[in-house]
């Protein structure tokens, strides 16, 4: 079976998605008898190598948005006719699949797609929707992802839940770590702290809460406590400069822009407790990796994130800094809350594995083509 994976809008394997596909292609079994081609721009010809064998084939287009939209719109499906594939997968498919389909499609939804459609023209959505609709199968990345395409009115027949896994090899408790400081170069990072990783965008995210959620804590407590902020800038993330400015205390918030996915493990398992407020996560792989490192996880109640956590994390209203702070004193100050929530955080996280995810993901593939 020729397999076609479409690379387009994967911000070369820089943004959640492009991160997922490296994963994925890491664990696939390379004695599998399928052939995966990935195609999109000449650049990322080595994004995707070290992580899995493949073939590439650069599509010679310029990488303007409007050119690829129409691409995709009238030249793709002569694309797929002479790569001569027999199924396709679509990892952007909010931005970039067909209006129809040639051979049987794989669409991979790994965020809320009514929030991704929320600021689009009525007529966009709808066009959007009605791809959808008519693509063969959906994967998607939670059951709260699976819900909202439902509504979206997306047959529920359609859709196959496949969580994503934790890189176990890379994502574990670094003990070897001490002293008071975490130096990753060009970073130097004074301890204690707090981590929140997410992208700065979106009042979703609810950065701002959790910086005033921050300013009070530092208030009671008089701690030595520094909250990290780690992700890049993304729409809206001016705001979330100012507010650090804003503070009180932003001498003790750290920005660190994008921050090396190979040396997230290091900055968790240093931090005192991973902190998550965003309200509207499709897919929780961050708060998965901060427990397979040995943390306390504290995250809203909200979209996908009790999923993913379950029982193992102390969830807050992220509207309410008041909450959030005092979950913040209780985790610095309970030793024996920490040590049941780090152990309990530890043997949850077991369940998740990349293999297991490519391994199901291999099994659609097949199924489809049955």
């Amino acid at each position: 079976m020729k397999i076609g994976i479409n690379t387009f809008g994967c911000e070369h394997g820089r943004s959640g998605i492009g991160s997922y596909l490296i994963s994925l292609f890491k664990n696939i079994d390379s004695k599998t008898k399928h052939e995966f081609i990935l195609f999109g721009e000449e650049i990322d010809r080595y994004t995707y190598s070290e992580a899995f064998a493949n073939s590439f084939e650069a599509v010679p287009i310029s990488t303007k948005k409007p050119v690829l939209k129409l691409w995709h719109r009238i030249g793709i499906l002569s694309f797929i006719k002479k790569q001569k594939f027999d199924i396709v997968l679509y990892p952007n498919p909010i931005s970039f699949m067909p209006a129809r389909f040639s051979v049987p499609s794989v669409a991979l939804v790994q965020e809320i797609a009514s929030r991704a459609l929320a600021e689009k023209p009525f007529f966009k959505r709808a066009f959007i929707v009605r791809k959808l609709k008519k693509v063969h199968k959906i994967i998607a990345g939670s059951q709260y992802i699976r819900k909202d395409l439902i509504q979206l009115g997306i047959k529920d027949a359609k859709i196959e839940v496949i969580h994503n896994g934790i890189d176990h090899s890379l994502f574990y408790p670094h003990r070897e770590l001490t002293g008071d400081t975490l130096v990753i170069k060009p970073f130097s990072i004074k301890r204690p702290y707090f981590i929140y990783v997410s992208r700065l965008q979106g009042e979703h995210k609810m950065h701002r809460e959790l910086i005033d959620a921050f300013d009070l804590f530092k208030s009671k407590t008089k701690s030595e406590h520094r909250l990290v902020l780690s992700g890049s800038d993304g729409d809206k993330a001016e705001r979330i400069h100012k507010a650090v400015a804003a503070s009180a205390y932003a001498e003790d918030i750290f920005l660190t822009g994008h921050f090396p996915h190979e040396n997230l493990p290091e900055l968790y398992s240093c931090a005192d407790a991973s902190v998550f407020p965003s309200i509207a996560e499709g897919v929780g792989l961050p708060i998965l990796e901060a427990m397979a490192t040995g943390i306390p996880v504290l995250c809203a109640k909200a979209g996908s994130l009790p999923e993913f956590a379950g029982n193992s994390a102390i969830y807050f209203d992220a509207h309410n800094p008041v909450e959030i702070a005092e979950n913040l004193e209780r985790i610095v100050n309970d030793e024996k809350l920490r040590e049941t929530m780090i152990e309990n955080g530890l043997d949850w996280v077991k369940r998740f594995s990349w293999t297991k995810t490519a391994d199901k993901t291999i099994e659609v593939l097949e199924n489809l083509e049955a």
